[in-house]
């Protein structure tokens, strides 16, 4: 069984031996808009809808508790839950990994004591994307909360560690742990020594007894007594490394980029750390028992599926997400209408949170048709941005992009990204690979599947897009797009100190 905490929903997936999916049941929760930049979730409605969830997908194929031989979980990575230990209260809402409050904090790191501290040591840069801003952020604004961490009356976690601790019992002994791949977004994480650091806890003013004890992606955590009494919890992993496991990426060059409400490049580097100089982040890829880590380069780009969204709830040009494909065909091309989605600033390989979208060559000859294909344009050109700056940072070249998540229905949008990387892109047969990856992670600790082997054979390609595209075309284009980018940046202006 697979727990896939995500974004929008939460998901229960049950799978087979042979990888294939059986049951699905998946439970939407609310998207909380308090203040422009600011996204929060509600950590007990996450909780209550999986426990509607999880008897639903056993439910619907007749399958019992103890037929289930682990259970895995993937989640929304950087979304941080502060709850009280011994009541189990969530304190306020969670705060999404999209969130952006914490952007003056930013500005302040990148001037003492600079990158170079961060990435030594947790190899991030400093970013409202990451969990330990939000910690500090919710102690300069919630009077009391940080001595109350201090006393260990203030638990911390992201959304793995919320279900895990609500699974294995609660406020009544629950186990309060992480996995490294989730601890390796904090930025209080040391990255070669895979334990929480002490200058990076001093720096944040983060309380040791907060923290969650940081385990392995796959190996038996203890039973759940909720919802699945005397099932082993086997594994935990981020979301986009749990989609680079059931992409089974597990070779040293292998990439995948998920394309949900945002578009996630993972490139395994194998068991070296590599340094990224092009604005990528360095990652724990995935970690098996006792097994040394292997890490990985990521690409982060905030908005990719959430920009169709937007055309669909905020713009109403489309009455679903799959009409702008049939949209976008109308139009030969973009008619010289580029679309930066940068609504919460610009993730890598810019990491820019001053910039804000914008929306560039605009003629009265444009249509609405022009305005779809610019939108599914748009998570090209930032797809090869980030391919772009894989290659710089690797001494192995992409030669083949694995895709996975909902945008992949998406044809045109496919072969355009095949277009501009000039790499075939492949999807697999199971497009659910986040659930996939934590299946898959949960049943090699518990022996469900005996090795990495095992699972690679169980992927098998369902579609492949091949580069069809003018060299010439390609390039004049992603040069519009960067001149498109430029004009992004430097919106949101610092406040003046008085």
């Amino acid at each position: 069984m697979s727990i896939d905490q995500g974004t929008n929903s939460t998901r229960c997936i049950l799978f087979d031996h042979r990888g294939r999916l059986v049951s699905v049941a998946q439970k939407p929760h609310q998207q909380h808009f308090p203040r422009p930049g600011w996204v929060e979730h509600d950590a007990l409605e996450i909780w209550h809808n999986l426990q509607r969830a999880v008897p639903e997908a056993l439910s619907d194929v007749g399958v019992g508790v103890d037929q289930v031989a682990a259970v895995g979980l993937a989640n929304q990575r950087e979304t941080t839950v502060l709850w009280d230990r011994r009541t189990g209260a969530p304190l306020g809402r969670a705060i999404v990994w999209q969130d952006t409050r914490t952007a003056p904090l930013v500005d302040d790191l990148l001037q003492r004591p600079g990158e170079e501290f961060f990435e030594e040591r947790c190899s991030l840069p400093p970013s409202t994307y990451f969990s330990a801003l939000r910690i500090r952020w919710l102690f300069d604004h919630v009077k009391g909360l940080q001595e109350r961490a201090q006393d260990g009356e203030v638990l911390f976690g992201t959304m793995e560690t919320w279900l895990i601790w609500n699974l294995t019992g609660g406020a009544d002994g629950g186990l309060h742990i992480t996995d490294v791949t989730n601890a390796s977004r904090t930025m209080l994480m040391n990255t070669r020594t895979l334990t929480w650091d002490g200058e990076l806890l001093e720096f944040f003013g983060v309380p040791r007894p907060m923290l969650p004890e940081i385990r392995s992606s796959a190996e038996t955590y203890g039973e759940a007594h909720a919802l699945l009494p005397g099932v082993l919890i086997t594994a935990a992993l981020g979301d986009q490394q749990a989609a680079l496991f059931g992409q089974t990426c597990f070779s040293p060059g292998e990439a995948k980029c998920t394309y949900g409400t945002g578009g996630f490049l993972l490139l395994n580097t194998g068991n070296d750390l590599v340094r990224s100089r092009h604005g990528l982040l360095t990652t724990i890829g995935y970690k098996i028992g006792d097994q040394q880590p292997v890490y990985a380069l990521e690409g982060s780009i905030a908005v990719t599926g959430a920009l169709v969204q937007w055309f669909r709830d905020r713009l109403g040009m489309i009455g679903s997400a799959a009409e702008i494909e049939t949209l976008a065909r109308t139009v030969e091309d973009n008619g010289g209408c580029y679309i930066v989605p940068a609504f919460s600033g610009l993730f890598a390989p810019h990491w820019r949170s001053d910039a804000r979208g914008v929306i560039v060559g605009l003629t009265s000859y444009i249509t609405k048709g022009h305005l779809a294909r610019a939108v599914l344009e748009a998570t090209g050109w930032q797809t090869r941005e980030v391919v772009d700056a894989m290659n710089a940072d690797s001494s192995v070249a992409i030669e083949q992009l694995k895709v996975d998540g909902g945008m992949t229905a998406d044809n045109l949008l496919m072969q355009f990204v095949a277009d501009v990387l000039d790499v075939p892109v492949v999807r697999p047969m199971v497009a659910e690979t986040v659930s996939l990856g934590a299946a898959y992670a949960a049943g090699l600790a518990a022996g469900y599947w005996p090795d990495l082997e095992v699972l690679r054979r169980n992927w098998h390609r369902a579609a492949q897009w091949l580069p069809d595209m003018d060299p010439a075309l390609r390039e004049s284009e992603y040069d519009n797009w960067k001149r498109a980018v430029e004009r992004s940046l430097g919106w949101v202006r610092a406040p003046e100190s008085s």
